[in-house]
């Protein structure tokens, strides 16, 4: 299957961040999954790197308006390049290409694409499907959001979220 990992730009090599996402594609390369990235650095290299070494297949989405803002082209690992115009457009095409997703931490652009995600799930605009939210950072911010305005958060839509606590937690979940 596709899975599609989203995460921080943040994680450089030596890091823990970084070791969990590479680790996370190459389990997921290694099981015969294609893994998406955004393309570019941090998570989304590390998780491209990692897949890539193991020999799987690397789809990285990435946009003109991110790499006009930042003159950075997609990372080496990426073997299949998926570039559109905009950053939405890349969003959009992150979660169709996907048939089930992992966040690793990250911020808001990270955050941004777990709720666009979340909520085109809840309105039927895109498949149900795994979300899984990687590390205590994603459970206490989602925790808190639904201690602090619960009647907005039904425990319909509280379902579609998957909070696990790492790299192998996610990968044990996609077959959960």
């Amino acid at each position: 299957m596709r899975v599609t990992i989203f995460g921080g730009t943040k994680p450089r090599p030596g890091e823990p961040e970084y070791a969990a996402a590479y680790h996370l594609g190459r389990m997921l390369a290694e099981a015969g999954h294609t893994v998406v990235t955004g393309g570019y650095m941090g998570t989304m290299e590390a998780a491209s790197r990692g897949a890539n070494e193991a020999g799987g297949h690397v789809i990285g989405v990435t946009c003109e308006e991110i790499e006009r803002w930042r003159k950075t082209p997609a990372n080496p690992w990426v073997l299949e390049e998926r570039k559109v115009p905009s950053l939405q457009e890349r969003m959009v095409l992150l979660m169709d290409l996907g048939e089930c997703f992992i966040a690793m931490p990250g911020g808001v652009g990270t955050l941004a694409e777990i709720t666009l995600l979340w909520n085109r799930m809840i309105v039927e605009a895109a498949p149900r499907r795994r979300l899984i939210l990687v590390g205590d950072g994603w459970r206490s911010t989602f925790e808190g959001l639904f201690g602090s305005m619960d009647g907005y958060f039904p425990a319909a839509h509280r379902s579609l979220l998957t909070f696990v606590s790492d790299a192998a937690g996610a990968f044990a979940a996609l077959n959960g």
